[in-house]
């Protein structure tokens, strides 16, 4: 299995600001809870997990395509990229 190229670049970029620190932006516009978080490394979008109702993390990779997201959880520090389906430290 090869490296990913999303994994390794967001590894050696400046990680965005968060830009709802406190929650899954869509969640709190619509009054929704969730399940966990998860942080788009490129633009800082705060959405929720696919165990979530929204699955909002997902739904904004696919209107983006912004491929990299780390958990937002605290003392988690794993990345996910969603075009190559691999996870990365």
């Amino acid at each position: 299995m090869g490296t990913c190229e999303h994994l390794l670049a967001t590894a050696e970029t400046a990680e965005a600001e968060a830009l709802t620190p406190q929650g899954c932006q869509e969640c709190l516009d619509l009054g929704m809870h969730w399940v966990h978080l998860r942080k788009c490394l490129t633009c800082g979008h705060i959405g929720c997990c696919d165990s979530s109702p929204g699955k909002h993390a997902t739904a904004h990779y696919k209107e983006t395509d912004h491929p990299v997201v780390r958990s937002y959880e605290p003392g988690e520090n794993w990345r996910w990229c969603y075009l190559d389906q691999r996870l990365g430290q």
